[in-house]
């Protein structure tokens, strides 16, 4: 009976300090989801990688600007392309320290995973503002923080899968295409997943992005989205 006690408690600690806030954050942002306009906010989790110079190829071939959330970690590996995406007038944001799940986290160890990233991407001359957790994951920690550094929370709106090895570029063609409503903010990834995930996720861009434009979408970073 004490047992049970103690692992009822637990559970509702758990449920109060992680699942209720990104449930809560995930659900405001599929209710409040914008009336439709011809803007579309393309951004990139989980890079940079040895893919993403390949993507912004892409993205400059159609004169077009995107967010980029960025691993810490993985920043502090590819300063060259960090460099690439502040030059180009791509918008570099903030992706966690090095992919840990929210849930998972203490208090402690999730400030100490803002200071560090927020140290690490500093140091590549980026003052980040806006920050999306990885899996759109949350804890209560996460908001003080996000408050203390003066940081905005970014979800998304739409998906592809595009990370999972099953995913075939025209599979991620044909999602963005069917999914895609104006105002949406498009959460793709330009490193992790399977292998070569990316790399699929880049063609199939090369393919939909004019197929968008001659229909009167236009792209813009995520920054836009809230001066709207």
């Amino acid at each position: 009976m004490i047992l049970l006690i103690i692992l009822s408690i637990i559970t509702i600690i758990f449920f109060l300090y992680a699942i209720l806030p990104s449930r809560y954050f995930k659900y405001i942002y599929k209710k409040n989801r914008r009336e439709k306009d011809k803007t579309i906010y393309l951004t990139f989790d989980d890079g940079p990688s040895e893919h993403t110079n390949k993507l912004l190829d892409v993205l400059k071939k159609y004169n077009i600007k995107a967010s980029f959330f960025c691993v810490a970690n993985f920043a502090k590996q590819y300063p060259d392309t960090i460099e690439r995406m502040s030059k180009e007038k791509h918008l570099i944001c903030l992706h966690s320290l090095k992919h840990e799940n929210a849930y998972l986290m203490s208090p402690f160890k999730t400030s100490n995973d803002f200071s560090k990233s927020l140290d690490i991407m500093n140091s590549l001359n980026q003052k980040v503002v806006y920050y999306r957790p990885p899996w759109g994951d949350l804890n209560i920690a996460t908001l003080y923080n996000l408050k203390k550094h003066n940081l905005k929370l970014v979800l998304w709106h739409v998906m592809a899968e595009d990370w999972e090895s099953k995913t075939s570029i025209f599979e991620i063609e044909v999602k963005l295409l069917k999914r895609i409503q104006g105002s949406d903010i498009i959460c793709l990834h330009d490193g992790r997943g399977a292998p070569n995930a990316p790399l699929r996720t880049i063609e199939a861009l090369d393919k939909v992005i004019p197929i968008l434009l001659r229909k009167g979408y236009k792209f813009e970073t995520v920054d836009k989205y809230y001066e709207k």
